[in-house]
């Protein structure tokens, strides 16, 4: 079975992003981004793997799948795509845009956890959830793993990593690395 994966970055107050959808105040450093362009490169847009030095063509290693609110999925329409990853099957939860004339984006205005549910049981590479906080928190019963890249920063206000109800669940540890900016990337996987 397929597993979901919360790959996502945060303040060290529980921020994916600012009020208005910033994410620019996360400190980045080329060890890092390396190391992250390296283990995961389906994350990187498509329109943007020219500048790390990567082939269109990057072969995806862990997913092949990506989930996002619409919150997560604007940034790519205003960098002029409607399809941030291209390499990747990209379903965007939204009750307010219109469908996209894309075969490799879908719009969905249903319930997220039922896709999941079906997603997780096809044959294929692992689920990547991109975000956002509110997304995150209507899939938190099926999250299998997080990856949290944990910057050295306060946002103060912002999109939550996880918005919802109080819901306590359990996680281990099973790998963590720090980076020459201060930052953790850990991955936990569901206790």
């Amino acid at each position: 079975m397929r597993k979901l994966t919360y790959y996502v970055a945060v303040s060290l107050d529980g921020y994916i992003a600012g009020p208005q959808g910033e994410y620019d105040f996360y400190p980045m450093c080329e060890d890092m981004t390396a190391w992250a362009v390296e283990r995961y490169p389906e994350t990187v847009p498509t329109h943007v793997r020219g500048l790390f030095g990567m082939p269109l063509d990057t072969p995806n290693k862990e997913f092949d799948t990506v989930l996002m609110g619409r919150g997560s999925y604007e940034p790519g329409l205003a960098a002029g795509t409607d399809s941030p990853y291209d390499h990747l099957r990209q379903y965007v939860f939204s009750r307010t845009l219109a469908p996209i004339d894309n075969p490799r984006v879908r719009i969905v205005d249903a319930d997220p956890v039922e896709l999941v549910r079906e997603l997780k049981n096809q044959e294929g590479l692992d689920i990547w959830l991109c975000g956002g906080g509110n997304l995150a928190g209507q899939l938190l019963g099926e999250v299998d793993r997080l990856i949290i890249k944990s910057y050295p920063v306060l946002a103060g206000d912002g999109v939550r990593v996880f918005a919802g109800d109080f819901s306590p669940t359990r996680f281990g540890v099973t790998e963590r690395r720090e980076f020459s900016n201060g930052a953790q990337i850990t991955v936990f996987d569901r206790a």
